[in-house]
């Protein structure tokens, strides 16, 4: 993010999403549900419903359509990843309630009334109008009671996590020392001795085999494993056999026209000297200064307008990119910064423009337009859209008729697939921690499957809902029992494991007899050393070295030169040998300011990180894993 953004940014863009997206917070007190359909979490004694968090999936999923358009691709929302990130959102905003309740946060009405006179999207002429806001809330089926109370919430939630973002100190001894730790760089060799070519020499022998078989049995156990046939009943199953008329298509079409256009977008980068709002004059009359000889450097090198923005720019979050801002839309930026570009022509460089975040020079690169599709290009679009929601309508009876039919007609799957017109599927061997595809590898499914009843009657599994309104009920048809293979069987995996046991232990201590002659006569001649081009490194340019290979290099004591070093490494053992140390070139006081800045709001995220993790450890939190 930019640092000249509204710091209020997050609660307007959210609000601001009211024009496009039918929700806007996850877990206000609207979407809990006031029915017992089973929660996925409880915390500091609250449920998290299933309900409302299934809704906080679509909600991020119609958020993640909204963003990317045309590149949207449903599939890649459908993992754990994605979804336990949205129920960990919705943890993390109820132990936030929680904290700020307990610590007496309020939000005044004058408060609430400020920012929401502040949102453009209320406004008309520039001035907030009642009627306007009023008539956008309507449109989503939302009370201004019912908005206000989440903003509200938004707000509370706000001050109480300033505290931690507003106040991080980062000492100017600590940030010389970082910067100079992070730019000073070390000239180094490497070379690479492989366990891979001492593999040919290894010989285990019979004894060692059988004794690393009898201590290792568990990696060659064969898991309780089964082949299952299944049937799956979707919404989006459903969804494919509705029929939508052309007409209704066209109706849509010409009432949601708006929901499809693509408003203007531009691309512009800028140069940020940053000055605070209620900085002195005089400390103002500096930066103005500053900004100014920027100015005039660009207006007589426009071309060289990245350049000018690496040098000079104390927006950390883009002068590294010459200044890019990417693209974006209007309501993003601060009014003035936004005002500025959309009236610029492309390709035109401002004038000085000033916000609360200090003096900016921009330069428009890119414009698109806004886009008003035709219906033939979302009639698709549409159609499944109406589709799905006529379906909605009888999923509900589906889903309960199809849950009956596989109990009650156990015996076998054909009946509920005539019955529904579903495929019967085959999966391959799946076993408790492995299934696929992915939808057999719900817990609860895989905790039918394998009990005890349905593989020795080989009955259907109750119909389970492995996922957002996707049931699924399954059959054993072949089972096989938890084994450990015979020696015999795994007789050549267990050379393998052996010989690259061995071998690792050879390349070590190859490895570590060369790092004692180097280190004890580093003049000498060590025989059978390749070394690769030398290669300047710094814990900012790692030249692709890992982690441990920087840390050994970057302790050596470098008095004398050139010194060696040595480590393990995956493929054996990596000799190092340091030539030169780098310093790093004097850092002019702006630069140093901007790092300085950089350095506190890494303390600011590690700070807020371990706020919110010792809250977690504050209240208890149980997740419903059947969820």
């Amino acid at each position: 993010m930019f640092d000249f953004v509204n710091r209020k940014k997050r609660i307007v863009q959210i609000i601001m999403a009211l024009a496009i997206l039918p929700f806007l917070f996850w877990g206000v007190e609207s979407y809990r549900d006031k029915g017992d359909d089973g929660f996925v979490a409880i915390v500091a004694g609250e449920k998290v419903s299933r309900r409302e968090y299934e809704q906080a999936l679509r909600d991020h999923h119609e958020r993640m359509r909204a963003m990317l358009g045309a590149n949207f691709d449903s599939s890649m929302l459908d993992n754990f990843e994605v979804k336990n990130s949205v129920l960990e959102r919705l943890v993390q905003q109820r132990l936030l309630q929680s904290e700020a309740e307990k610590n007496g946060f309020v939000v005044l009405d004058s408060q609430l009334i400020k920012t929401l006179r502040e949102v453009q999207a209320f406004q008309k002429d520039g001035k907030f109008s009642k009627q306007q806001y009023e008539e956008l809330l309507r449109a989503q089926g939302l009370t201004p009671a019912i908005f206000e109370s989440r903003v509200r919430k938004e707000l509370m939630l706000q001050q109480l996590m300033d505290g931690y973002s507003e106040h991080a100190f980062a000492p100017s001894a600590v940030a010389k020392k970082v910067s100079y730790l992070s730019e000073v760089q070390r000239e180094i060799n490497r070379s690479v001795i492989k366990a891979e070519q001492f593999v040919s020499e290894m010989q285990p022998s019979e004894t060692e085999i059988q004794t690393y078989y009898d201590k290792n049995q568990e990696n060659f156990r064969l898991l309780e494993r089964a082949r299952v046939e299944y049937v799956v009943l979707s919404l989006a199953n459903v969804a494919k056999k509705e029929i939508i008329s052309d007409e209704a298509i066209e109706a849509y079409f010409a009432e949601h026209q708006n929901d499809f256009s693509q408003p203007e977008e531009r691309k512009a980068s800028h140069i940020l000297i940053s000055v605070a709002a209620d900085a002195s004059e005089e400390t103002k009359g500096a930066a103005r200064e500053k900004v100014q000889k920027a100015l005039d450097r660009v207006k007589q090198n426009p071309e060289q307008f990245a350049e000018i923005a690496k040098e000079t720019s104390d927006d950390p979050g883009s002068a590294s990119r010459g200044g890019d801002l990417g693209f974006f839309g209007r309501g993003v930026m601060v009014k003035s910064f936004e005002d500025k570009i959309f009236s610029m022509q492309l390709n035109e460089i401002s004038d000085i423009v000033e916000t609360d975040f200090g003096f900016h020079i921009i330069q428009l690169t890119d414009v698109k337009s806004e886009k008003k599709p035709d219906l033939k290009e979302v009639r698709e679009q549409i159609e499944q859209q109406l589709k799905t929601q006529a379906a909605s309508k009888i999923f509900g009876e589906f889903s309960e008729d199809f849950s009956n039919m596989v109990y009650e007609q156990n015996e076998n799957l054909q009946f509920v697939a005539d019955k529904f017109g579903l495929t019967i599927e085959k999966s391959d061997w799946i076993s408790k921690d492995k299934a696929e595809p992915q939808m057999l590898a719900n817990d609860k499914l895989l905790s039918a499957i394998f009990s005890s009843d349905n593989i020795t009657n080989q009955k259907n599994t109750e119909a389970i809902e492995v996922e957002p309104d996707t049931f699924v009920s399954a059959r054993v048809i072949e089972h096989q029992p938890e084994i450990t293979q015979s020696l015999e069987v795994v007789k050549d995996q267990v050379i393998g494991a052996l010989k690259k046991r061995m071998s690792e232990a050879k390349a070590l201590e190859v490895g570590q007899n060369k790092l004692k002659q180097l280190q004890t006569s580093p003049s000498s001649d060590v025989q059978d050393i390749t070394w690769d081009d030398a290669k300047s490194v710094s814990y900012m340019q790692s030249q692709g070295l890992g982690n441990e290979e920087l840390r050994a290099i970057f302790k050596a004591d470098t008095k004398e030169l050139p010194i060696y070093v040595g480590l393990e490494n995956p493929d054996g053992f990596t000799l190092i040998r340091i030539n030169k140390i780098i310093e790093p070139s004097d850092k002019d006081k702006e630069k140093f300011d901007a790092f300085k800045k950089q350095l506190q709001q890494m303390i600011t995220q590690e700070e807020t990180g371990a706020y919110l993790a010792a809250i977690r450890k504050q209240y208890e939190v149980k997740i419903n894993q059947d969820f």
